[in-house]
This record gives structure tokens, sequence and C-alpha cells, in this order.
């Protein structure tokens, strides 16, 4: 049998390539002869960088050197280089929420992103892929496009990679929606908002467009001043890593998440995966650490869901040794089929 593992990474526990790797162990100690392929996934968030590094062959890690991290300390920058020229730079890398001392929704600044993307045109990238998410800011990209001053975006254009499509303004808005999760109290909130919405008014480009409000609107930023186009992050980088060609082949796919919820089908990973395995008409079989609700049939192509929280026998021994119980779950999956 052909077997696809495609996974997004277990939030707070093992990146996408450590997960399809421990689930590929897993399944080869029970059908070893199998054609395991494994296509670790993102949706445009965090580890977008290690899972098109893990999948598309060529691929190269560039050193940006030191840039400007979200709340001004130095952070190491670093993009992905693809066969064709294209840069890749994660957001979360240099201007992510992981990566301030303390939460500072006011001050912090996407600037070391923008830097990063200096360093990836000086090398002479050909276009650009900008994976939104994590973001610790909400400067709607401003410090990003004051580092790229005197730049101009790339001959082949800039893509912007997200699983969002909220507005820059108003109550479902960048500042009202995420900004809450950055620190800011309902003063901030306001605040950000009018900086938000005087930052709009100096550009020709419609604050509304679904995504603009991406990682703290530096969507619209992009979208505005480098006139970028915005992109659903997981079916871009499906295509880019090959899962819609592979699945054309397999008998059956396997993909999963940390936490399997309502949310998990509508623009995320997973569910990008269930669309696709629908389409060509694989077998599925969905692992999580947990299900909260029961992913869909699939028109009887889901063959089982394996949570590793039943595995182990909760949910905090599946987070002491994910590693260990993503193993179980390959051998588990293999046994069904």
């Amino acid at each position: 049998m052909r077997i696809v593992v495609a996974p997004d990474s277990f939030k707070g526990s093992l990146d996408a390539r450590a997960v399809a790797e421990a689930i590929g162990e897993g399944w080869r100690s029970v059908r070893a002869d199998d054609d395991l392929v494994l296509l670790p996934q993102a949706d445009g968030g965090e580890g977008t960088l290690d899972a098109i590094a893990a999948s598309v062959p060529g691929t190269t890690f560039r050193s940006a050197g030191q840039v400007t991290g979200p709340d001004g300390r130095p952070v190491a920058g670093e993009w992905l280089e693809l066969p064709d020229g294209t840069a890749v730079v994660e957001l979360a890398r240099s201007s992510g929420i992981a990566l301030m001392e303390r939460l500072d929704p006011i001050g912090a600044t996407t600037r070391g992103m923008g830097e990063t993307i200096a360093a990836a045109l000086d090398a002479g990238s050909t276009a650009l892929i900008i994976a939104l998410g994590g973001s610790a800011s909400t400067d709607g990209g401003a410090g990003a496009l004051d580092a790229l001053a005197g730049y101009r975006p790339p001959a082949g254009g800039v893509r912007l990679l997200t699983d969002v499509t909220a507005p820059l303004l108003g109550p479902t808005g960048a500042a009202a929606t995420f900004g809450p999760q950055k620190g800011a109290t309902l003063s901030q909130i306001a605040e950000l908002e009018d900086r938000l919405t005087r930052f709009a008014a100096t550009f020709d480009a419609d604050p509304a467009s679904p995504g603009a409000g991406a990682a703290g609107g530096t969507a619209f930023g992009f979208l505005a001043a480098w006139q970028a186009t915005i992109h659903p992050g997981a079916p871009e980088i499906g295509t880019l890593t090959g899962l819609d060609r592979q699945l054309g082949c397999a008998d059956v796919l396997m993909t999963g998440e940390g936490a399997f919820d309502q949310t998990s089908t509508q623009g995320k990973v997973v569910g990008h995966a269930f669309e696709l395995a629908q389409r060509n008409s694989t077998g599925v079989i969905a692992i999580a650490g947990r299900f909260t609700t029961e992913p869909p049939s699939l028109d009887g192509l889901l063959v089982a869901s394996i949570s590793l929280s039943v595995l182990a026998g909760s949910a905090e021994a599946a987070m002491a040794d994910p590693h260990h119980w993503l193993i179980e779950a390959g051998r588990k999956a293999a046994e069904t089929v």
C-alpha cells in the first residue's frame, strides 16, 4: 500500500516533521513493506519553514544574521530558499509572540520580519512567500515596511499565507479579535484600532479585504504597499509540498493535529487534507492528541480516528511523552487496515 502521512504540528508538543516521523515509525513496525510518504504540513503559522523544508527537495535554509525581535532584542533571522529562487519567510521566526520576554501589545514590532525579507531580496530572491501567523504585534506591518524602505517587491510577486479571514478594522478586525491574545486591554485595543485606522488611510487599499487583519494587520500592510495577494495557508502549502499530487495515487492518508475540534475542518491543515482525500477517494486515518468532536465520516472514507489521550490513558500522560504515543498511534493505524 501507498501511505501518505501529512499531519500539522501538535502545538505545544512536537512540530509537524517530528509528528510525521513518529507516526511513520509506528506504521513501519507493523507494515514494513508499504510505501510510506512523509509530508508534514502547516497553515502559514509557526513551523511553516520546517514543514516545507521536510517536504520539498532542494530547499535551503539561509541566514539573515541578527534581526530585530518583536520586543527589540536581537534574534536570529532565517528564511528558506526554494529551488526556483522563491524565498519563504515565516513571521513567527523573527516577529512571533513566542519570542517576547513580556507581552507588549503597543510596542511590539514586525521590523525583524522586514529585515529578514531584505536579506532574502539582497540574496537575489525572485519571488516571496510570507507565512503569517503567531504575531506579537498589531502594527499593520508598519515595522516590516519601514525596514524595507528603498526595496521593491520581487518580480515574481508576493504571496501571503494565512488561515484567518479577518478584516483589518472593526469588531472582527485585527485589534479587536487578536489584540487580547497579545495582552491588549480594552483601552489598548481602542488605541491599536485608532493606529490601524490612521495607517490604513495612508493607502489606497481596502481594509475590509478578507484576511487583511492577519498577523496584526501585517497582511494589509503588504497588500497595500507591495501589492501582495492573500492565500489560504493550508491549500498553498499542500500544493507546494505536493500533497494533492501524492494523494492521487495513495491508498491511505494519515493526518492530524494536537486537538481536533469543530474548527479543525474550517481552513486548517486537517480540513484541507480531508477535502483532498475526498476528491481522490483516499481512505483517511485521523490522529489527534484529543478529539473534542468526532471527525466527519467523509462519505465512508474515514477508516479510524485515534486519540493519543485514549491510548495513553489520559491527556496528561499523552503530553508527557507524545513521541512514544504517536509511534503507538502509527502502529494502531497500521493494524486497523
